[in-house]
């Protein structure tokens, strides 16, 4: 088993079944999509945009054997296996890593709110003692505005230093580049072999500029292909105007509630109004708001002709 491969990820979203539980056939599928024609270089699957934490247990933990069972490469995946229970982190982080994936996306425990570094340090920690492998690899994830459990850079060096390559890297999902920096300069970044994933791709070369990682984005289910053209686009003009389409379609998907549009565009491409399903308490798109997001959308294509 090897470390994630750096690049821009695809921060997948998850097709339900009609009763709710997670179609994990169907998800794997769309995986092998977004890494070959979605133009991404792999998958973080139940993370926020997958609604990961509204899955049941039964499902998270069966999805990586599906991976698995479809030959599904393991440096191109990042499960979340994150869980305000302690003992359910490493429940999902053990079945992750049995089927031969041990790159994972955790989350910290975040019902409790206002939490001492000393608490999330004990929570990490239990994490790798209890899976007890040297090949774990463990991505942090912080996103403080929805879980309002924040990870300080004096954390995330703790931690790196304490377990050294098991903590390979950090999620980035405040939208605040000057965090990433912030812990790019705490770490050291890629050049110390952690790898920092801004969130939007809008940040694609800035990131890579003072040491990221690449992305770890929801948009990029839609539109990871206009980011990998940006990414190997040689420095100048071309560059330029590669970034200025990505980020107007990063602007674009954010007009809309992230998740249910990329669900409501992927049911489009596909021909599958299945996806547009929904884990309670969100809800899909209204049809002011499919109006306008087709709208949106043939006005991009029209733009590319």
């Amino acid at each position: 088993m090897s470390k994630a491969k750096r690049g821009i990820y695809a921060a997948a979203i998850s097709p339900l079944n009609a009763d709710g539980s997670l179609n994990a056939a169907k998800l794997v599928t769309y995986c092998q999509h977004l890494v070959t024609d979605g133009g991404c270089d792999g998958v973080a699957p139940t993370g926020t945009t997958g609604e990961g934490t509204s899955h049941a247990m039964q499902d998270r933990l069966a999805l990586p054997a599906a991976f698995q069972q479809a030959g599904f490469a393991a440096d191109r995946v990042i499960f979340g296996t994150g869980a305000p229970a302690a003992g359910d982190c490493v429940a999902l982080t053990r079945a992750a890593v049995e089927a031969g994936y041990n790159n994972v996306l955790v989350l910290p425990p975040y019902y409790y709110k206002n939490v001492s570094d000393e608490g999330l340090f004990a929570y990490y920690a239990n994490l790798v003692e209890q899976i007890g492998r040297d090949d774990l690899r463990v991505y942090l994830y912080h996103f403080p505005q929805m879980s309002q459990t924040p990870l300080s850079p004096t954390l995330v060096t703790r931690l790196r230093r304490e377990f050294g390559a098991i903590i390979a890297g950090l999620k980035d999902s405040s939208g605040d580049f000057e965090q990433s920096r912030a812990i790019v300069e705490a770490t050291g970044g890629i050049a110390e072999d952690f790898d920092v994933y801004p969130s939007s791709e809008s940040m694609l070369w800035d990131g890579l500029a003072i040491g990221t990682a690449g992305i770890i984005s929801g948009s990029t289910n839609a539109f990871g292909a206009r980011a990998r053209a940006a990414l190997h686009t040689a420095e100048g003009p071309e560059r330029d105007a590669a970034m200025d389409e990505v980020r107007s379609t990063r602007d674009l998907a954010s007009k809309y509630p992230m998740m249910a549009a990329m669900k409501q565009i992927e049911a489009w491409r596909s021909g599958d109004d299945d996806w547009t399903r929904m884990a309670p308490p969100l809800v899909g798109l209204s049809a002011a708001q499919k109006t306008a997001l087709r709208a949106d959308l043939d006005a991009l294509a029209q733009a590319d002709v």
